[in-house]
C-alpha cells in the first residue's frame, strides 16, 4: 500500500503577478464553489488536511476557501492540544468526533499527525507512541476511506528565512501581532527536528488513496493557487455532476406562473 514518497513542488515563483493571480484565484473559487453543491447534492464527505510550519500560510488558504463556500456544509478544525477529557480517551478519539458528516466537507488546520509532529518533538509523545502512531494513522484513514470519504493533505514548505520575514511582518502590524506566539519561537529553535519530523512523516503515510502533496510555499500566491487546485483535483475526483430533481408541486407552480401570464 505504501509507496516511494512523491514531494511535489511549485518551482519558479509563479503567481507573481496580483493580477493574474486574482483571475485564476476566482476561477478555481467558482469551481470549488460548484464542487460543494455536488458534494451537497450527492451525500459525499471530504477531507481536507493542512500541515506545515508555523507561518507557512495555512490559514491564507482557509480563508480563500472559506470565502466562497457556503459555511452550513463546511467546517474548519483549528487542532490544538487535546483538552483534559481528550486526554483520557485514544488520541484518535477527538478526530472520529469531528468527521464530516454526508454533504459536508471539514478543513483541518493541523491534525492527527500531531501525533507524529509536534507530540513527537516535544516530548508529549515517546518514541514507541509516536512510532506505533504511523500505523495507526494508515489504519484509520484506511476505515474512512473504505466509508468513502475523500482525503487531500497538504503539507505546506517555506524556509526558515521566510519564516522569520513572515515573523517579522507581523510584529510590525499591530493587527497582526496576535498571530505571534511564544511557542512560535520555541519551535523555531527545533527547526531541524520539525523538518526531520515532516519528512519522515510523509515518507511513512504517503500512499495510493491518501497521497501527500508537499507545496513550497514560499510564494503565498503561488501556494495558494497550487493548494486549491490539488483540493479540487482531489475531492472531485470520480464525483458526477449533481442535478436536483424538481419536486411536482414546485414545477406545477411555476408552470402555474406562466400560463396565468405572472412570470
Amino acid at each position: 500500500m505504501r509507496r516511494a514518497s512523491t514531494r511535489f513542488y511549485i518551482v519558479g515563483p509563479g503567481w507573481v503577478n496580483r493580477e493574474k493571480y486574482e483571475h485564476e484565484l476566482k476561477a478555481v473559487q467558482n469551481t470549488l464553489a460548484d464542487l460543494q453543491r455536488d458534494y451537497i447534492l450527492g451525500g459525499h464527505r471530504g477531507i481536507v488536511v493542512l500541515e506545515g510550519a508555523d507561518a507557512a500560510g495555512k490559514g491564507g488558504l482557509i480563508r480563500r476557501i472559506a470565502w466562497t463556500v457556503d459555511p452550513r456544509a463546511m467546517r474548519v478544525w483549528p487542532i490544538s492540544a487535546p483538552s483534559a477529557r481528550e486526554s483520557r480517551q485514544h488520541w484518535l478519539q477527538r478526530f472520529w468526533e469531528k468527521m464530516p458528516e454526508t454533504g459536508q466537507i471539514a478543513i483541518f488546520d493541523r491534525s492527527w499527525y500531531g501525533r507524529v509532529l509536534v507530540e513527537r518533538v516535544e516530548g508529549y509523545a515517546c518514541e514507541e507512541e509516536w512510532r506505533r502512531a504511523y500505523r495507526e494513522i494508515r489504519e484509520f484513514e484506511q476505515q474512512l476511506l473504505a466509508e468513502k470519504f475523500r482525503i487531500v493533505k497538504l503539507c505546506l514548505h517555506i524556509t526558515k528565512e521566510t519564516q522569520i520575514e513572515r515573523f517579522q511582518a507581523r510584529y510590525d502590524n499591530p493587527q497582526k501581532r496576535w498571530k505571534l506566539t511564544a511557542e512560535d519561537i520555541r519551535n523555531r529553535e527545533k527547526w531541524d527536528a520539525y523538518q526531520a519530523a515532516f519528512d519522515e512523516m510523509i515518507l511513512e503515510t504517503d500512499y495510493d488513496g491518501a497521497p501527500w502533496y508537499r507545496i513550497d510555499a514560499n510564494s503565498k500566491r503561488a501556494a495558494r493557487i497550487e493548494g486549491l487546485h490539488r483540493i479540487v483535483k482531489t475531492l472531485r475526483k470520480d464525483i458526477k455532476p449533481a442535478i436536483r430533481v424538481l419536486s411536482p408541486e414546485v414545477k406545477a407552480f411555476f408552470e402555474g406562473l406562466k400560463s396565468s401570464g405572472l412570470h
